[in-house]
């Protein structure tokens, strides 16, 4: 009996990160990453339960940033709204603006 090949599975191609919800459950941090295309990425964000709001703002911000060097080669900035409830922070990711090289010295 001849057997198909199993074909490797593709990594999804995530969608550029345009807003990230952050929520303190009792069960640990859980966060949920809006892209420009509409999808959504969510999970348990990967700290102790007991991380303090300020660190797990951070972790957040940063686990969107190495999300985008990853998947889109480009970096982003994240900029964290106030509070509505003591439980719970949103952020708004941009494109980090890129430095443009300086024109070359017409003088030499």
């Amino acid at each position: 009996m001849v057997r198909r090949q199993k074909e490797k599975k593709r990594r999804p191609d995530w969608g550029i990160p345009k807003g990230i919800v952050l929520l303190a459950t009792p069960e640990g941090w859980r966060h949920s990453v809006r892209t420009t295309e509409g999808g959504m990425l969510c999970g348990r964000l990967d700290v102790p339960i007991n991380t303090a709001p300020q660190d797990a703002r951070a972790a957040a911000a940063r686990m969107v940033a190495e999300l985008s060097r990853d998947f889109h080669d480009t970096d982003v900035e994240v900029s964290w709204d106030p509070p509505q409830e003591p439980w719970s922070w949103t952020a708004q990711v941009t494109l980090a603006a890129a430095t443009e090289p300086a024109p070359p010295d017409p003088k030499g």
